[in-house]
């Protein structure tokens, strides 16, 4: 076995191994990983085959996260994950970031407790599937975000988030400026959610809204917009709009998530104000 740092020529190998454990990312997604994180990703080889890998992207130096730590299904069992994620320790304490978070499977759980992570809140993954190429709605015509108002809700969303993650929603922006909606009253934001193209699925994410009138014509433009058979969200569990809204609109839960945080949590943001995460590899 060998441990090294992810490149560029690793991504088609990242890609085989989300397939195979059902995940949704796509080559996309990796190269984010890597030009925002270039030392901080990891791959793990045998005989020259990829055969786990684990990602790291810094958030202003607030905190880190830790993400699609995954192995192969053929060497599971071996301490590979284990190793992987105590590389990204090891590298981010290196850089004195002191607090790391991730979204924890129950599968994954134990692990991260084991080497110093604790609960912060629950997550839930939601999926609905549908004939492909129609969508269940009619839009309801939100407009497209000016730069301006771009930047009002990339304020908000560090307020929420707990950190400056602009430069990633900026990218899902740039790849798929449809999905990007928000509700605004007296100028302001008082809703928004962005959206990317997965693997197998349109993912919506991050969701906000300051009631339920407003989260509702946002999903529902999302619905509107998207094509796929299948469509992903990873609502916040202590939001009661969220999962009324989509119970309504023909999502059901799928698994179960767990935020959890190693370090002081100096920059918790507030999620309670969230409907939906971005997604588990980003936060």
């Amino acid at each position: 076995m060998h441990l090294r740092v992810m490149t560029e020529q690793d991504i088609p190998a990242g890609v085989r191994l989300n397939t195979l454990s059902g995940w949704n990312q796509t080559a996309v997604d990796w190269n984010r990983f890597l030009g925002r994180s270039p030392l901080g990703c990891f791959v793990m080889e045998h005989d020259g085959k990829v055969v786990g890998t684990a990602t790291t992207i810094c958030y202003e130096d607030r905190f880190a996260w830790i993400g699609m730590v995954i192995v192969d299904p053929g060497h599971r069992k071996q301490g590979i994950g284990t190793r992987l994620l105590a590389k990204t320790i090891e590298y981010l304490d290196d850089a004195h970031i002191a607090t790391m978070k991730l979204d924890a499977t129950p599968e994954g759980k134990p692990l991260y407790t084991e080497l110093g992570f604790v609960d912060e809140y629950e997550i839930e993954r939601w999926i609905s599937k549908r004939p492909a190429g129609a969508a269940l709605t009619r839009g309801v015509t939100c407009a497209s975000l000016s730069e301006i108002q771009m930047e009002q809700v990339f304020k908000l969303d560090k307020e929420l988030f707990g950190a400056d993650r602009s430069f990633l929603l900026r990218s899902v922006f740039e790849e798929t400026p449809k999905f990007a909606t928000a509700v605004w009253e007296n100028g302001l934001p008082q809703g928004y959610a962005f959206g990317r193209r997965g693997l197998f699925a349109d993912h919506l994410g991050p969701w906000m809204a300051r009631n339920r009138a407003g989260a509702e014509k946002i999903l529902q433009e999302f619905l509107s917009r998207s094509s796929r058979e299948t469509l992903i969200v990873d609502r916040m569990k202590s939001n009661a709009m969220a999962i009324e809204l989509l119970a309504a609109h023909g999502f059901a839960p799928a698994r179960p998530l767990t935020r959890m945080v190693r370090g002081p949590n100096s920059y918790p943001g507030r999620p309670d104000s969230l409907c939906a995460i971005f997604g588990p590899e980003f936060g």
